[in-house]
């Protein structure tokens, strides 16, 4: 460069104070860790596609996903409890957790947070389903940054861009993490994760379900005492049958405790210790 260019830059740099002009250097907004929009344990398909509106919009698909607790990605406010009747987002939400970052999440066949509220991460805010304008059920979720919809990560996790991925969710999934079970062994093969339910840092009840014989289970981890039996218990009662209840002194779980209950609703729960949960009748589809 020579003297005389030099000299101009430098001084079109000191003339900017002088105009009450700052130059700056713009930085992207840290986003949060958002997690997958599931509770604790349970396994959904992140389908991306070229031709999504918007782009960059994630459809999270799982058999019998209808009716599956929705939960917040990351802690924040709620900005928007929607309604677009059968045209496109359906009843939908929208969250805002600061920085430009807010979360959008559509079709729910619930919605159960009010525009204002502050939900924490992992609190339930709906439940998925199909309305808007779908051709099947899912839950549409988006990551937007100053109102434009960005590439989503889920754990620290890019989604890749375009197919179909399966994520764990680890959304709120409490103390512990050191049990060598997961629910699914515990159940045993065609389970999936469909509702879980922190007992404080204690353990985790989970519901789990087989589309291909319609039967519910139920499995209550340790997150406490593991390798040495404590009391711990997991229960499944069918709406209109008996409960059925597997407790005693377990060193690594409780159950499986299971049921047949297509199209019924039920209730659940179990407890580690003195911490324990019981569901209402739910899951009813």
């Amino acid at each position: 460069m020579s003297v005389l260019r030099r000299l101009a830059a430098a001084a079109a740099t000191l003339a900017l104070p002088a105009l009450g002009l700052v130059a700056t250097q713009g930085t992207a907004s840290a986003a949060p860790n958002f997690q997958v929009p599931f509770k604790c344990g349970v396994t959904v398909t992140a389908a991306t596609f070229s031709g999504h509106n918007p782009a960059n919009s994630v459809d999270f698909q799982k058999s019998g996903i209808t009716g599956m607790p929705v939960v917040a990605s990351a802690a924040g406010k709620v900005t928007v409890v929607g309604n677009t009747g059968s045209t496109s987002y359906g009843r939908w939400i929208e969250i805002d957790h600061g920085s430009g970052w807010r979360t959008r999440y559509a079709h729910l066949s619930s919605q159960e947070v009010s525009v204002g509220q502050q939900v924490a991460l992992g609190k339930q805010i709906g439940k998925a389903g199909a309305t808007g304008g779908v051709t099947g059920p899912h839950l549409h979720y988006e990551q937007r940054l100053n109102g434009v919809a960005q590439k989503a990560k889920l754990n620290g996790v890019a989604v890749p861009y375009y197919g179909h991925t399966n994520f764990t969710s680890k959304n709120n999934c409490g103390g512990g993490g050191d049990n060598p079970y997961t629910p699914e062994q515990v159940c045993g093969t065609g389970f999936d994760v469909v509702d879980s339910a922190n007992l404080g840092t204690s353990g985790i009840a989970y519901l789990l379900y087989n589309a291909d014989n319609s039967n519910n289970c139920v499995a209550t981890l340790k997150s406490v005492s593991l390798g040495t039996a404590s009391a711990t218990s997991a229960f499944l009662e069918v709406q209109g049958s008996a409960r059925v209840t597997d407790s005693g002194n377990f060193t690594y779980y409780a159950g499986p405790v299971k049921k047949a209950a297509a199209k019924t609703c039920v209730k659940w729960g179990g407890s580690v210790g003195s911490a324990a949960y019981e569901s209402p009748f739910e899951h009813c589809d």
